[in-house]
């Protein structure tokens, strides 16, 4: 479509599918429990707000975050259930695994979504790349029980635009000459990528839509925008800069950690043990990938969702709790309000940094941070023999012997209510899904 000044390579010049699951979360407890299908389903029992809405609530009102009261004077026929997020990722797993069996450059982007690059593979599986893309997502409907939505197209920021152009479980093709027809009258803040602080600024200029975005001269995008947005401005062109990662991440800007808790608390020993248990599961993240953070962030979510924060810049970097926990304090004393009842709280690990590399201060003996790294290492070891938290702080007992949600064990996933042999209360096996009646 040389007219619009975007794409003059051929239509496929890469094939890459995005697909997206529908209100996931909603459609796992739809897919395990055929009698919930066609009605209006909420996941967030355990916490009184809601946490994932199927298509059919949503077409009543119901939307993420709000109060279940809230959501049974709007549908009262509404089934409520708590959040099963193991299962919810065993569905995930088992997505993933149908989609490698079309191509092995699968990349997971979310528990719900991810990108398939099926360039070059019409000769080998004998179909067309809509076909392909059409058969991957039959196969994962039937075989999970649940509807997907999928765009296809030259480069991933465009088969995102189609996966999202028609839902529930659309199947929406974008080749090369037709680009133009997906963004004239698509807002430029509904491409992946663009935020509204981006958006705010593209409006300075005229550029209202993705077309607008995309029409810009390469001498234009150089001189406005930084490399991020320039490659999404190559990506809305059809060339693929963003290739699929079937690698899992391991290079992270920053690691945040959150916990909500029912009922919420007013107690300060509590709230500052869920505060500390997040600092731990940030941590054990960091030490995975072997990084290590410069600055800590902290904040606290009250019951009317106000959430108040703080940070510190760290005295050297690191990822070992017992050596954040004192700063740990202090934010915490700087923000929480007394008989405040709070609900979440979280942390954030920021401007991670290579772990080992760190400039030690002059007056640190280097032998007390030996010991610290050979503590922690013994930790990891145990916790991979005995479960995550085998091993924790004395001021996070709380938040592990409590349960995060105290409102009585009907309030449980089914996948949490019985155990097999071999597991625990923190660790289950992997188990694969049984879809339909065992006979």
């Amino acid at each position: 479509m040389p007219e619009d000044g975007l794409l003059t390579l051929g239509s496929w010049p890469n094939a890459i599918v995005h697909l997206d699951g529908d209100a996931f979360f909603a459609s796992c407890e739809q897919a395990l429990h055929p009698e919930y299908r066609g009605r209006p389903v909420v996941t967030g029992q355990e916490r009184n707000i809601v946490a994932a809405a199927s298509y059919e609530a949503k077409a009543r009102g119901v939307s993420r975050g709000v109060p279940l009261w809230k959501v049974r004077e709007i549908c009262p026929d509404v089934i409520i259930v708590p959040s099963d997020y193991e299962t919810y990722s065993l569905f995930s797993k088992r997505m993933f695994a149908v989609m490698r069996r079309f191509t092995s450059l699968v990349e997971e982007y979310s528990i719900d979504e991810g990108f398939a690059d099926i360039t070059g593979l019409r000769r080998p599986l004998g179909a067309s790349y809509e076909e392909i893309a059409r058969r991957m997502k039959e196969a994962v409907e039937a075989e999970l029980g649940l509807t997907v939505s999928v765009g296809l197209a030259p480069s991933k920021v465009l088969a995102k635009v189609g996966s999202k152009w028609r839902k529930p479980s659309g199947l929406t093709v974008i080749p090369g000459r037709r680009i133009h027809e997906f963004l004239k009258d698509l807002p430029v803040e509904k491409v992946w990528g663009i935020g509204p602080a981006t958006s705010a600024y593209c409006r300075q200029f005229g550029l209202r839509t993705a077309l607008d975005f995309a029409r810009q001269s390469e001498a234009e995008v150089a001189a406005r925008f930084t490399k991020p947005h320039r490659e999404i401005w190559e990506e809305l062109n059809g060339h693929s800069v963003h290739p699929v990662e079937t690698a899992e991440k391991s290079s992270y800007a920053s690691i945040s950690k959150t916990r909500t808790f029912t009922p919420p608390s007013t107690d300060p020993a509590f709230v500052f043990a869920q505060l500390l248990k997040n600092l731990e599961n940030a941590c054990i993240k960091a030490r995975r990938h072997g990084l290590a953070a410069r600055r800590l962030v902290i904040y606290l979510v009250a019951q009317d969702f106000r959430s108040a924060g703080i940070e510190a810049d760290l005295t050297r970097p690191t990822a070992f709790p017992l050596e954040m926990t004192a700063l740990l304090r202090r934010l915490f004393d700087g923000a929480y309000r007394p008989r405040t009842p709070y609900r979440a709280t979280g942390v954030i690990l920021a401007e991670l940094v290579p772990a080992g590399r760190e400039q030690l201060d002059l007056f640190e003996p280097p032998v007390r941070i030996e010991k610290m790294t050979r503590l922690y290492r013994a930790i990891d070891e145990l916790a991979a023999k005995l479960g995550k938290h085998c091993v924790h702080a004395a001021g996070s007992a709380a938040a592990h012997e409590l349960p995060q949600h105290a409102l009585g064990r009907g309030d449980l996933p089914l996948r949490k209510l019985g155990r097999l042999p071999g597991e625990t209360g923190r660790k289950h096996l992997g188990l694969p899904l049984l879809m339909g009646p065992v006979v």
